[in-house]
């Protein structure tokens, strides 16, 4: 028995939802609001909102008498739209900031700091929720979640793993060769990547990160942009690799997701039982049909322009044109075969290019409707986040504004289903940003 009590004592915390005294029981009631939900094309009437806790617990369209309770924040909305917080499914909490060499050159402590001042930046930008899609973010959930610091929500997939020379290996060719379990490179060591170069090392890898808390699985199927030594046309993991991350998550209860720009990376992804694929720019016809056909998720990113290129060699630069000049064509199959897309903006070492995670979203309107674009990013990315079943960390109803639904609101000065514009400009436009039913920001006149 104390054998037991001393293994406790030194396990790793793992990671967990933020408990209702976190969250508080404060109640809050928003006044003549018009919501849009997530999910229909079309505003409310005027509506009341009450939220008690973290939770909205009535939505009314008569007026909700509250002068029996005490201390409730009375939110005057005056017929502005009030909406779910949006939701980013492929962002990178630890990279958004540093550039790669800080990264590797600075200790893991000061890249968390770091990333917590962007995290409250994110958060009031109007993103309560994010998908991490490779970094050492676990640290950073944990505090948000306690309290230590506002945040968005994160559903962690820990280190992205990839292949000797793939798409996330940023050694150097003096780093070469590495003896089989030796010692692991700078960006392993540091929670960013881990290189698995046979089933048995990927089994491992993915359990590593599911151990910590991942909440989903990320291995890059193909080249990638960043990587120097990753071209795009490249293949990385074999069919039997990506099959052993697959089961070794689905034994856990989650799923996996790949990096996959090509076709042939895509369609060896599916076959080994990935669930989702991040990017696919450069896929072909046949594949989205596959994809239409297998119920696989798109998660991609409306990449318009050179931004951020500046900070890469001639041939990552090159790569990144490869890319942009396969949004058109992605975003195009999507919508002919009716992929199950879900929006996010992979913005990586550039605080600049965070400030534009709105205009990304806002950018979509070159292909959907307002209304069709703020479902993406509400409740569509709501019901993938979903496919962590047993691992979700917030097993709760996200992206929506329904009974019974977290908290997490925008109330916006102007109507976004006419104008998607005003999300790129949230340090006027979001007059109220709530997480987790705590007000972050209210710039309404009481």
């Amino acid at each position: 028995m104390l054998a037991g009590v001393m293994a406790a004592a030194h396990a790793p915390a793992v990671a967990q939802a933020p408990s209702p005294s976190i969250a508080g029981n404060s109640t809050t009631l928003f006044e003549n609001v018009r919501i849009f939900n997530g999910k229909n094309a079309a505003l409310s009437a005027p509506s009341h909102v009450l939220v008690k806790g973290n939770t909205i617990e009535r939505i009314s369209a008569a007026p909700i008498d509250v002068t029996a309770e005490p201390g409730v924040q009375v939110v005057p909305g005056n017929g502005r739209v009030i909406m779910p917080g949006l939701i980013d499914m492929h962002w990178h909490a630890m990279l958004v900031r540093p550039t790669p060499a800080m990264l590797l050159s600075s200790d893991i402590g000061y890249s968390t700091l770091l990333a917590g001042a962007e995290a409250t930046a994110t958060l009031m930008r109007g993103f309560t929720t994010v998908r991490d899609m490779g970094g050492p973010s676990f640290s950073l959930k944990r505090a948000i979640d306690e309290g230590l610091l506002p945040g968005p929500r994160i559903y962690p997939s820990g280190a992205m793993i990839t292949i000797t020379s793939g798409h996330g290996d940023f050694r150097q060719l003096s780093d070469l060769p590495r003896t089989i379990g030796g010692m692991l490179a700078r960006v392993e060591q540091l929670g960013g990547s881990m290189i698995a170069d046979s089933p048995d090392e990927v089994r491992m890898r993915v359990r590593e990160q599911l151990m910590q808390g991942a909440s989903q699985i990320k291995l890059t199927a193909g080249g990638g942009v960043a990587s120097p030594f990753s071209p795009l046309d490249v293949s990385t993991f074999t069919e039997a690799e990506l099959r052993a991350a697959v089961e070794a998550a689905e034994n856990w209860g989650t799923y996996v997701c790949t990096h996959a720009y090509t076709s042939a990376a895509i369609q060896r992804s599916i076959a080994a039982g990935v669930r989702c694929i991040e990017h696919g720019h450069l896929m072909d016809d046949a594949t989205a049909r596959l994809m239409a056909e297998k119920g696989i998720w798109l998660s991609t990113q409306p990449f318009l322009d050179l931004s951020g290129a500046s900070a890469l060699g001639p041939a990552e630069q090159a790569k990144m044109r490869q890319v942009v000049g396969g949004t058109e064509t992605v975003y195009a199959l999507a919508k002919k075969y009716g992929l199950k897309t879900a929006f996010g903006t992979d913005i990586l070492f550039s605080q600049e290019l965070a400030e534009r995670q709105g205009a990304m979203l806002a950018a979509l309107t070159r292909w959907h409707t307002p209304a069709e674009a703020l479902v993406m990013a509400t409740s569509t990315n709501a019901e993938l986040l979903t496919l962590s079943g047993p691992r979700n960390p917030y097993p709760v109803r996200l992206g929506v504004v329904e009974e019974g639904a977290m908290a997490d609101l925008l109330v916006v000065d102007g109507n976004p289903l006419e104008n998607l514009d005003l999300v790129a400009d949230p340090d006027r436009r979001f007059l109220v940003i709530m997480k987790d039913g705590k007000i972050y920001k209210n710039t309404l006149p009481q």
